[in-house]
């Protein structure tokens, strides 16, 4: 019995990544030194999985940025449009300014498109494939980086995203043929693929790992038949390692598990958490034979404890269903925080049921100890007890239990009118304005107690007024107080919200160098006092122009969270809902008529199954029509959705019943518009018109392209004019310009339609 993982934290302990290539994009240091910090992190990833016991350790799994963005490179697959971002440059640094000019665009090319790696919070860059894409082994990374580790004395097995995975994921290049699908390149890609396994094993490689999570997508799951051609081939080669093929975030399907039993691959790894029923498609499959199975049992996505008992029982009778068994987490352990170890102010009570990475290693080598030597440890691996007492409120459920689905709001031309109307394409901003050194500053000196809490607000207040100063300048219509006072979206609300707790040191990568750190709902919901009404109402005072409460809604809250699993999601999403109803009331009370209650990861948690699809939505749209349903006719109710493909579930957006949604529409070339028209939206959209994860300033012309382009699906009285996202990230060298093309653009094309 062995044990492994599919992948472990790449940011460092400290965060050094994001340090290193922070510092590496601004000039401060070489690709060398960036390089050195790169070596350093991996290194200390292999020592510490093989200190844990675990015995099966992967390689290839560090990233500068994001993995799926490594294979395109990896493959050749680098649209031309980058390649100019080299000039000048040789060797490293060439391939570093192509490769982050892929991520994050250059002055005057945008980046790829960005969105989420399937229903986690985790963002890869979409590949861009055509007819003329010539994939060929471009790169050495996999084999650089097996090396590095056999040089340290490290075994290590290398991990590559399957081919299946990565043509299912990518989009065809602009220019394709209608009909064609980057699917088509699969009898391309294949040699490349089999070069490089022909490569990994002349350097000593026992074993590489091939990951298919789009098996566990109903995509994916309906091309058996290029799945088979895949592995046929793969499997079929003469010159290369064992073959694990890995499926994780739900259940593979018997389909999918038929054709990899009959291939030539020798390891099929299931994810036995997120898709239990995988153990059914098993029996129904009459097991893998002498195959290996890779048995994902641990949890890599959230952060509570394993029963140990309960998963051994489950696992004993998978024994005599594989040749082998392998015991490992479910996915790759990057979406948790690093280590449990490094926080010191948790509550004990709710401290001893958790697990991040580094206990979850702990648990993964017990589990295979266990089953090797036929008895858990006496007293190891129990997990806690049902959910303690102090951790409910029978308030909060007594509340939802009367109330219900709460009364409906007005019809939606009804509200129009109460609003007022309003000119053609009104402008605003997503929310957040940039975090300045000041701003961060003061947070952190306020936290640590190095200033009172008078002196902070006074800051904040200061920093509310030069922002709102600024959109008036700029011509803003309807504005936001800029949330200095946030650190992150949800975070900022869980600190304020019963039955969430926060970390010091629990950071997850999100995007590139984009970290969070995730709160932990553990317990029942509620609102001690007004969280944001203080701040917005100081705002509203300071301009005649109305300005936005900004809120995160229930869905976001729990996508975003690491929440507790003892009951429903639809019924924790209604309590944090309850939450927000009650802040909704006090800002209409203190007289604010705009309220943004964003819903960035809707589409995020949306089930990989579309037989799932009506259950999640109806508690979904659920939870934030009940925050929603108290507001007057007159108040403007807002959404605002993150980076995903929004074409499904426009129908849920319509639902929401929200007067406004804005959504991400830049990386995505405005692709949503067609689908509005399509499905026959009719409320107010505000599709982004520029790409803030990117430095660059769009142009007027640019932005105004992008504005005609909505026009075609979208009627001039419903269309609201914005950037994409929060502008939080970002510099106000990069914000201000943006923000004047954008309100310059908009008045160019509200002239013409008054024209």
């Amino acid at each position: 019995m062995t044990t492994t993982v599919h992948g472990y934290p790449r940011i460092g302990p400290a965060r050094e990544l994001k340090r290193a290539a922070e510092a590496y994009w601004a000039g401060d240091i070489p690709a060398a030194e960036l390089d050195a910090v790169g070596a350093r992190l991996r290194r200390g990833v292999w020592t510490e999985l093989r200190d844990a016991g675990i015995e099966e350790i992967p390689s290839n799994t560090f990233s500068y940025y994001d993995h799926v963005l490594d294979t395109a490179v990896l493959f050749g697959a680098v649209p031309e449009r980058f390649r100019a971002a080299a000039d000048g440059a040789e060797g490293r640094e060439a391939e570093l300014r192509t490769y982050f000019a892929m991520a994050r665009g250059t002055e005057g090319v945008p980046p790829l498109e960005m969105t989420k790696w399937f229903d986690t919070n985790y963002h890869y860059l979409v590949p861009e494939l055509g007819p003329d894409t010539r994939p060929h082994l471009a790169g050495g990374k996999p084999l650089s980086e097996y090396v590095q580790a056999r040089g340290l004395g490290v075994e290590t097995r290398p991990v590559l995203v399957g081919p299946l995975t990565f043509l299912l994921l990518a989009k065809a290049a602009p220019g394709a043929p209608e009909g064609w699908r980057p699917l088509d390149l699969l009898d391309d890609l294949l040699p490349a693929y089999a070069e490089l396994l022909a490569r990994l094993k002349a350097a000593g490689a026992g074993v590489v790992q091939l990951d298919e999570p789009v098996l566990a997508t109903d995509e994916g799951g309906a091309e058996t038949a290029a799945l088979r051609r895949a592995y046929d081939v793969l499997g079929g080669a003469a010159d290369r390692p064992e073959l694990l093929v890995s499926t994780y975030f739900g259940a593979i399907g018997p389909d999918a598990l038929e054709v990899l039993k009959a291939s030539p691959v020798e390891r099929i790894g299931l994810d036995l958490v997120a898709g239990p029923e995988s153990v059914d498609d098993l029996v129904r499959v009459s097991g893998l034979g002498a195959k290996t199975l890779v048995a994902g049992v641990v949890d890599g996505r959230n952060v509570w404890r394993t029963d140990i008992p309960a998963v051994l029982a489950r696992l004993t009778p998978l024994l005599g269903l594989a040749g082998r068994v392998v015991v490992g987490g479910s996915c790759s352990l990057l979406h948790v925080p690093l280590d449990l170890g490094a926080e010191t102010g948790l509550d004990p009570l709710l401290r001893e049921r958790l697990a991040f990475a580094r206990q979850k290693l702990d648990e993964i080598v017990l589990i295979g100890r266990a089953l090797t030597e036929g008895a858990l440890p006496e007293g190891a691996g129990h997990a806690p007890g049902p959910v303690p007492a102090a951790f409910l409120d029978q308030r909060v459920r007594a509340r939802l239990d009367a109330l219900g689905e709460g009364r409906p709001r007005a019809g939606f031309e009804e509200r129009v009118a109460a609003a007022g109307g309003g000119r053609p394409l009104p402008t605003t901003t997503i929310g957040s304005f940039p975090q300045t050194a000041d701003v961060r500053r003061a947070r952190a000196d306020h936290r640590a107690g190095r200033i009172g809490t008078e002196e902070y607000e006074r800051r904040m207040r200061a920093e509310i007024d030069r922002v709102i100063a600024l959109q008036e300048d700029i011509g803003l219509d309807v504005l936001v107080h800029g949330e200095p006072e946030r650190n992150d979206m949800v975070q900022y609300f869980a600190e304020r919200l019963a039955g969430f707790t926060t970390t010091e040191h629990g950071w997850v990568q999100s995007y590139g160098t984009r970290c969070v750190r995730p709160p932990i709902l553990y317990g029942d919901v509620a609102r001690p006092e007004p969280i944001t009404v203080g701040w917005t109402t100081y705002a509203q005072s300071r301009t005649d122009r109305p300005v936005k409460g900004m809120l995160t809604g229930p869905v976001t809250m729990l996508a975003w969270s690491f929440v507790r699993t003892d009951q429903p999601l639809g019924a924790t999403a209604r309590q944090v809902a309850l939450a927000l109803r009650d802040e909704i009331a006090d800002l209409e009370r203190a007289g604010i008529r705009h309220v943004q209650v964003d819903e960035a990861a809707l589409r995020e948690l949306l089930p990989l199954r579309r037989d799932r699809h009506a259950a999640y939505l109806e508690w979904a749209i659920g939870s934030f029509r009940l925050a929603t349903s108290g507001t007057a006719a007159g108040t403007t109710v807002h959404t605002h959705m993150c980076y995903s493909e929004f074409g499904r579930i426009v129908g849920a957006i319509e639902a929401l019943d929200a007067d406004v949604t804005s959504v991400e529409a830049a990386r995505s070339h405005m692709e949503l518009v067609d689908d509005l028209a399509e499905a026959g939206y009719r409320r107010g959209i505000g599709p982004g018109v520029y790409d803030i994860h990117s430095p660059r300033v769009p142009s007027v012309e640019e932005i105004e392209a992008a504005l005609r382009g909505a026009l075609r699906a979208v009627d001039p009285a419903r269309l609201w004019v914005n950037p994409d996202c929060g502008l939080k990230t970002r510099d106000y060298a990069q914000v201000e310009p943006a923000l004047r093309n954008m309100v310059e653009a908009a008045r160019r094309v509200r002239a013409d339609l008054a024209g």
